[in-house]
This record gives C-alpha cells, structure tokens and sequence, in this order.
C-alpha cells in the first residue's frame, strides 16, 4: 500500500530536483552521432596531414614573419636616418644660431665703429668749420683794419694836402727847399 503522504513527498523531490529521463540514441553499424563527429574530426586531420597543410600554414606563418622582419629593419633604418637627419638638423641650427649670434656680434662691432667715426668726423667737421670761421674773421678784421688805414690814410692826405695847401705858398717853399738842400749836405 502506498501511503498517500510518501507519494506527496516523492512528487516534490521530483519537482524539485528534477528527473532525468532516458532516452534511446540512434546508432548505425554501433556508432552513435558523437562517434560519427570523431570519426570526421579525424578524416579531416587525416586529409590535413596527407595534403600538408601544416607545412603550408607554417609556411605562410614564415613568409608573413619575413615580411614584418623586413618591415622591422626598414623601421629602424629610417628611424636611423630619422635620428641622424635630427641631429643634423641640431647641429645646423646650433651653428646657425653661433652665425646668428657673431653677425650680431659683427654688426654692434661695426656700429660702433661707424658711431665713433661720425663723431670723429664730426669733432674734425666743427674743427674745420671752427678754423674756417677764425679765418673769415680774421680776413674780415684784417680788410676792416686795412679799409681803416686807407680811410685814415686818404683822411690824412686831404688833411696834409689843405694843410699844406694853406700855410704852404711859393715863399714857404722856397725856403723849405733851402733848408732841405743845405741839409743834404750834412749828411755826407
């Protein structure tokens, strides 16, 4: 007899666990589909090998490892010339910047130089001129002093002249003349 409590019991284990049913797999000739999947796993290996794939896959595997070998070495080639072309390119721009710097150097050299010369010729300029104004002053008072002396000379000789013109008559003379002759004769 079955007891009505037991069966509620058997039935929540079931539900709870659950039941695992058996089934019947087909099988040909005793192999089943998972057999069946094996054996084709290993016909296709087989083929593989036969046909030498593996040599073909390491082939192309050595071939591709080539070709980035050779791209490796041309990266670092040019990474080379690209490191030699930088410093190159340094060393032209240190040498430019010291050509810089002496043209510079040259140019306040030679500025300074043409500031010295200007004030050099300025210096003889302002002498020259200085000197050259002394001597238009003195060749002015010299032709000022020598214009006195013609004028004072000429004043003097219209002075003499009416002087003489005025206390100087035939009788006058006559006796100056006398005197003047009887002078010369002392002399000797």
């Amino acid at each position: 007899m079955v007891n009505p409590g037991a069966e509620a019991t058997t039935l929540n284990t079931v539900a709870q666990t659950g039941v695992a049913e058996l089934h019947h797999e087909p099988a040909f000739l005793g192999v089943t589909a998972a057999g069946f999947v094996a054996l084709s796993m290993l016909v296709v290996i087989g083929i593989m090998i036969w046909q030498k794939v593996p040599k073909m896959i390491a082939g192309a595997l050595d071939a591709r490892i080539a070709t980035i070998r050779n791209q490796l070495d041309e990266a670092s080639k040019l990474r080379a010339e690209a490191e030699a072309q930088l410093a190159e390119a340094k060393a032209r721009n240190a040498a430019s910047a010291g050509d810089a710097a002496a043209i510079v150097a040259h140019a306040e050299a030679e500025a300074a130089a043409m500031l010295a010369k200007a004030e050099a010729d300025l210096t003889n300029l302002i002498a020259r001129r200085q000197t050259m104004a002394e001597d238009k002053i003195a060749a002015a008072e010299r032709g000022a002093i020598a214009e006195v002396r013609a004028l004072a000379a000429d004043a003097a000789t219209r002075a003499a002249a009416a002087i003489i013109a005025e206390r100087h008559g035939a009788d006058a003379d006559k006796a100056l003349v006398d005197r003047t002759i009887a002078g010369l004769g002392r002399l000797n």
